[in-house]
């Protein structure tokens, strides 16, 4: 997509059609040229609504308020409709802001009309896309508050970076297992280290034995696809901080001998959304050539079933030393975390430590679809991410430990349990099985985002289509520039 920001008012800039936000149901404003018709159509204005006068070429969407929160869904659900209409290459529309010089709602908008055009058809035999390509804001405003050119223009370029790594990551995501294995996953992220200038280092099962990564290892030993580990590395001069970034990237989970039944089993392409997520984040990360030091680390591992799988009754031993008695297998997301996240903190000092997986159904139990779960020692770290997920339009909550859950791991044989003793507060007790494998130095620095509810849904919801949504990757973007801002105002 181009696009474009000009002086020029909306009425003067020529397009195919005009996209016009109603704030609030607000009918009056002076955007508004066609009431008598919306009034016709029943057009109420509400959240996401959107109605589409052909003969004028005017689309209208309605938006709860001016924030990114509203306007990003909103201008989402209007590309959606475009999509297949090959009538409509170019757009226009203002400018809609909630502060003065506040270009948050411009990032939003434009955000919005990425994620909102994306389709997935790589597997369609007819492959309907969006048309458009062209979109023109214009410096009018919807209110009296101004911008700057300037500020426009960085807006749009964080804000298309962002979407753009989204929809990769939703692409990973979407590919099927017989597509997408952990070599493939590997070579996606070399290709796209090249792209980007990113360092990249692939570890392969000679490496991963030579490191000690036996749970790793385990849980992969069944499949005929090798296992790999993704290290990306972006490190401009003088890094106002260091974070690693952490991925379950489990290109397919069977449930291996712990068997999923077959409707569970369903989607499970979608178990790589955190690994997937931390190549989009690097993606992000280094188009926007942002000055803090970011490594993203990925477990790339298929969990399958076979003379060769690790079994209910085993005994492993983690890269720190730590035994884990394994109960179920189909609890394997912890166990490739466990020793993906003692390599990063082996290979990094950081001053942050995330790792995202979509590790439990609890956490859909717990939160609902849409909502990821937020997890660690740290209240500063915590809330962190809560404030990502907050500016960036995703949804997350904090899950506190406790230490009456944890005991519900502890195993008699071993040093911990892959699962707990009970069958409530399951999230919460995986988290805390990830904290073992956290070291003194990076206890307070971590935190656990649990993705599974929002990373892969069956329809479309807010600004993400059906199936994979890219979560984590902007509540990421927003947090590490958060970092940043702090970093500097300090100096």
């Amino acid at each position: 997509m181009n696009f474009t920001i000009t002086t020029d008012t909306v009425a003067e800039i020529k397009s195919d059609l005009e996209v016009i936000i109603i704030i609030d149901g607000n009918m009056k404003h002076r955007f508004i040229q066609d009431k008598k018709l919306l009034k016709k159509a029943g057009f109420l204005a509400s959240q996401d609504e959107v109605c589409h006068l052909i003969e004028k070429n005017r689309l209208y969407v309605g938006a709860e308020s001016l924030k990114g929160t509203s306007l990003r869904p909103a201008v989402a659900s209007a590309l959606r409709s475009l999509i297949g209409k090959k009538a409509y290459k170019s757009i226009k529309l203002a400018t809609y802001l909630s502060h003065p010089r506040c270009s948050a709602s411009l990032r939003a908008i434009v955000e919005g009309i990425v994620l909102g055009s994306y389709t997935f058809t790589t597997y369609k035999s007819k492959q309907v896309k969006s048309s458009v390509k062209s979109i023109q804001i214009s410096l009018e405003g919807y209110n009296k508050h101004e911008i700057t050119a300037e500020i426009a223009v960085r807006a749009i370029h964080n804000g298309e970076i962002s979407a753009n790594a989204t929809n990769f990551t939703r692409d990973i995501v979407n590919t099927t297992p017989d597509d997408c294995y952990p070599e493939v996953m590997a070579n996606i992220a070399e290709d796209m280290a090249k792209d980007t200038g990113l360092k990249c280092h692939i570890l392969k099962p000679k490496a991963l034995r030579k490191e000690k990564m036996e749970t790793l290892l385990a849980v992969a030993r069944a499949s005929r696809h090798k296992p790999r580990v993704i290290h990306l590395t972006h490190k401009p001069k003088n890094p106002v901080a260091v974070i690693s970034l952490v991925g379950k990237g489990l290109t397919y989970d069977s449930g291996g001998l712990s068997l999923k039944p077959a409707d569970y089993m369903v989607g499970m392409k979608s178990d790589k959304s955190g690994g997937s997520a931390v190549l989009g984040i690097m993606k992000a990360v280094a188009e926007m050539n942002l000055p803090i030091e970011v490594h993203g680390f990925v477990g790339a591992v298929e969990n399958m079933i076979g003379g060769d799988a690790y079994k209910p009754d085993d005994v492993l031993v983690a890269k720190n030393g730590k035994t884990i008695e394994i109960r179920n297998t189909d609890a394997e997301g912890r166990l490739v975390l466990a020793d993906t996240l003692c390599y990063a903190q082996q290979e990094v000092k950081a001053d942050y430590l995330l790792d995202f997986a979509t590790l439990t159904g609890a956490c859909v139990v717990g939160v609902g679809h849409y909502t990821s779960g937020i997890m660690g020692n740290s209240d500063e770290v915590k809330e962190l991410v809560s404030y990502g997920a907050k500016v960036s339009g995703e949804l997350a909550t904090e899950l506190d430990f406790n230490p009456y859950l944890k005991k519900t791991i502890k195993s008699e044989i071993a040093d911990i349990c892959n699962i707990s003793n009970t069958r409530y507060g399951g999230a919460i007790t995986a988290g805390q099985f990830l904290s073992e494998f956290i070291d003194d130095e990076h206890k307070e620095k971590w935190a656990h985002i649990d993705i599974a509810g929002p990373a892969f849904v069956e329809h479309s919801w807010g600004e993400n289509p059906h199936g994979a949504s890219g979560a984590g990757v902007r509540m990421t973007i927003r947090l590490l520039e958060k970092i940043i801002r702090s970093k500097e105002s300090t100096k």
